[in-house]
């Protein structure tokens, strides 16, 4: 890819290009818990996404998309890009949300490619936006924590793509940590790698349905949630967020809670506490005790959150039924995109065909399956 993107840049600008990677990712368990200051276990994915960049003189920024083939420009010396519903709203915003942190963003050529399925619930969206602010940061010379480069990335898909996301995709994009998955507290930011055993590989299926996070499913369950925190916190005067609140405490005050908030409610607080049992499993090299856990946490999003279809959940029930196979459940916002799949190394191949003859003779659709070990985060790599 490095040599292939390289080539095309020099064609078609005329000029040698640094490049630079993020990664997509999977989340093991911890789903929908981020923007409720819960706890996430992602990992990075050998999948990603790359810039080839340029300095400018003339203070215009231009992006083009090998994949799209399509192209976008902004003079960044008049005003504020808008959003504009258009892929490259990632881009625009990431230079505007740079630009109101203090980083001054200078005219760049950028071009963009990317194996990460676009809608698969694999993240190509903060891919994207780190990758690109990684390019124009080191353009201008500049130099930024890892953290503070995931809160701004995350703002630009927040404040001007809108998408009201977590912190999570953004970060293991900064953080991401070869042979391991990432144990993230979402409310201080403290990390820890928890490796995963090198002979378990990461596999995602892809569903091959489409999802969309601008679209309303994904911001009303925030709201939902926002709701039930507000309904608690009248009852409970410390509650800040769902990561204050326990089970015991939910039941105490399901009749104060409408049935879905109170759902809604149960599968984030019921998920925190997966979360720590799967780190507590892999660190004790208990891999037969993460299956239940991760078909719990699939049970809870297709019953109480309510963000599966029945493509995802074909493919959990198709993966759970291939021996070897350490656990499965889906990934990412929902709606349709990826399952995530604790394989055997050896059992790969077999894992691949099984899961996708029986899912193209049940559904008509051949799904694509991305076996990866979990890999580092962004970096300039030319």
């Amino acid at each position: 890819m490095i040599d292939r993107l390289a080539a095309r840049f020099r064609e078609r600008f005329g000029c040698d290009a640094r490049i630079y990677r993020a990664p997509g990712r999977v989340n093991l368990i911890g789903e929908h818990t981020d923007y409720n200051e819960g706890f996430v276990l992602p990992a990075a994915l050998n999948l990603a996404t790359w810039v080839a960049a340029s300095p400018r003189t003339d203070g215009r920024l231009v992006a083009q998309s090998e994949h799209l083939g399509d192209s976008r420009e902004w003079d960044l010396r008049e005003a504020e890009p808008s959003p504009a519903r258009h892929w490259s709203d990632y881009i625009a915003g990431v230079a505007v949300m740079l630009q109101r942190a203090g980083y001054p963003v200078e005219g760049a050529t950028l071009l963009i490619a990317s194996d990460v399925p676009i809608g698969s619930g694999l993240s190509s969206s903060a891919a994207l936006e780190v990758a690109t602010a990684l390019a124009l940061l080191d353009l201008a010379g500049r130099d930024i924590d890892r953290t503070e480069l995931a809160k701004i990335c995350q703002r630009a898909e927040i404040e001007f793509v809108g998408a009201r996301v977590g912190i999570m995709d953004q970060f293991i994009a900064c953080h991401g940590v070869a042979g391991a998955a990432v144990l993230l507290d979402c409310r201080s930011l403290d990390f820890r790698a928890v490796p995963i055993p090198g002979d378990v590989r990461l596999v995602a299926c892809n569903s091959m349905v489409r999802h969309g996070h601008a679209g309303g499913e994904y911001n009303r369950r925030r709201e939902e949630c926002e709701r039930g925190v507000a309904l608690l916190r009248a009852r409970e005067p410390g509650v800040r967020s769902l990561r204050d609140v326990t089970l015991a405490m939910l039941e105490k005050h399901r009749t104060a809670l409408p049935d879905v908030i109170f759902c809604r409610c149960r599968h984030v607080v019921a998920e925190n506490g997966r979360v720590e049992a799967t780190v507590a499993a892999l660190e004790q090299g208990r891999l037969d005790a993460i299956g239940p856990l991760m078909a719990d946490s699939h049970s809870s999003l297709r019953e109480d959150y309510e963000v599966s279809c029945p493509e995802l959940d074909l493919l959990v029930e198709l993966a759970s039924a291939v021996p070897g196979v350490c656990g499965a459940r889906m990934t990412g916002g929902g709606f349709g995109g990826c399952t995530v799949n604790l394989v055997p190394a050896g059992m790969v191949d077999t894992f691949h065909e099984r899961v996708a003859a029986a899912y193209e003779a049940r559904t008509g659709r051949r799904p694509e399956i991305y076996p990866s070990e979990a890999g580092p985060g962004a970096s300039r790599v030319q």
